[in-house]
């Protein structure tokens, strides 16, 4: 499933994790377990309360249907996006710019669950979903919403690991005066600020690892960042 980046108000960049087609058809399908369950015991609630006639039973199968009914709307909306299923998933609904949605998203969602789930037996949200690069089905479009995943996603660049060549010659040996948690917040803080732009940044990383180690250098702070990397994952490999 695609990823896609948003911009706030704030001129500050999100990437949004969108949720992936099966994580999404799993938490549907606990969603379903649990209404079952309901059902389950709603039978025997009717059962244990021996009603005399068929219109008692009748209206007591309308009222206390009405949750699975608004299963998703009530969820949604009181659990911050969330139904059993998407939290046991760790994947939520939020606005396309990362927001909070409104009750009316929520509401227009769930209506057109009519046309995405019911009719169409999901066959209309999971095409809507593939071909529309935003996790979002026609619910989703209609509200401005999608369904994101929580889920923090580890690579390379969220290790200590950096990949550096066998002949790699090491310039800085005080670098080990950092903690492996140092290395993991500059390394983190570096590559976030160099794929913006933010020199700012990099030029504090840069302050702050001679104030620790006391090495002095004529580098310019973007190359004596990654330099400082690359050298701990030298003598930490190689100890």
């Amino acid at each position: 499933m695609d990823n896609f980046q948003i911009e706030t108000a704030q001129n500050v960049s999100i990437q949004q994790n969108v949720a992936n087609v099966s994580t999404r058809i799993g938490s549907y399908f606990i969603d379903a377990l649990v209404i079952i369950a309901y059902y389950i015991l709603i039978i025997v609630i009717l059962s244990a309360l021996d009603l005399e006639t068929s219109f008692d039973l009748s209206i007591m199968w309308v009222l206390m249907g009405l949750p699975v009914f608004f299963y998703s709307l009530l969820f949604e909306t009181f659990m911050n996006g969330q139904t059993p299923g998407k939290y046991v998933n760790k994947i939520r609904v939020v606005k396309i710019d990362g927001s909070k949605p409104t009750f009316g998203s929520y509401l227009l969602r769930w209506v057109m669950r009519i046309i995405d789930i019911s009719v169409s037996t999901g066959s209309i949200a999971l095409l809507t979903i593939l071909l529309n690069g935003k996790g979002q089905r026609l619910g989703d479009m209609a509200a401005g919403t999608t369904v994101i995943s929580e889920k923090k996603r580890i690579g390379i660049h969220n290790t200590l690991i950096t990949d550096i060549p066998d002949d790699y010659q090491a310039t800085f040996p005080q670098v080990t005066m950092l903690s492996d948690k140092d290395i993991q917040t500059i390394k983190e803080l570096f590559f976030r600020a160099k794929r913006v732009n933010k020199h700012s940044v990099i030029n504090k990383l840069h302050h702050k690892i001679i104030s620790i180690t006391g090495i002095t250098t004529d580098l310019l702070p973007i190359d004596f960042v990654e330099v400082v990397i690359n050298d701990y994952n030298y003598f930490t490999q190689n100890m």
